[in-house]
């Protein structure tokens, strides 16, 4: 059985700790260097990350980022479950040493990578994007102004858990079926 088979066959009272044993993934250390409006991690209930998965169309063709990627769980889904390639972004240096080992240790760290930065800072590279609550604030809105420079370039889709983007700019809500994610594209 698939590794998708075998997650989606699970209750869904049970994925969540499927998945972190599955990918080899320790309980979370304590937040390090965080800055003002940066959340504290917390990972993404894996129902919502497959939601997000679907209403982003995510397939093998993505250029995927997931801003503020913690520990790599949704880097490291997006990636076994359709083969795109995928980055993580995050600010707090020991959780992506972590998320780089895991990828080492699952043996796809040519396809998945990891990189300590904050998101608001960087270039963002990419065709599909997920925030899972990574900030708020002035760290969002400046990260949502480099989705907008992004997507003045290229189409881009993002998809946002627990988080609202404002809809402005090349950067527009669209319609999505789940209602833990919302939907933003050029």
């Amino acid at each position: 059985m698939s590794f998708a088979a075998e997650l989606l066959a699970l209750p869904f009272d049970e994925r969540d700790a499927w998945v972190d044993a599955q990918l080899g993934i320790a309980p979370p250390p304590p937040d390090v260097g965080l800055v003002q409006g940066a959340v504290p991690y917390l990972p993404c209930a894996v129902d919502d990350v497959l939601a997000a998965f679907e209403a982003l169309a995510l397939g093998a063709g993505a250029r995927f980022v997931d801003v503020g990627s913690g520990l790599g769980r949704v880097t490291l889904l997006a990636h076994l479950l359709t083969g795109c390639r995928a980055h993580g972004i995050e600010l707090q240096r020991h959780l992506v040493v972590e998320a780089q080992a895991r990828a080492q240790a699952l043996g796809v760290s040519r396809h998945v990578t990891f990189e300590q930065a904050n998101a608001a800072d960087v270039e963002l590279d990419g065709t599909h994007f997920f925030l899972y609550a990574p900030c708020n604030g002035e760290l969002l809105h400046r990260v949502t102004q480099r989705l907008e420079a992004l997507g003045r370039k290229q189409p881009i889709v993002v998809a946002a858990v627990d988080v609202e983007l404002p809809s402005r700019g090349v950067l527009r809500s669209r319609p999505s079926r789940s209602d833990a994610v919302a939907l933003y594209g050029t």
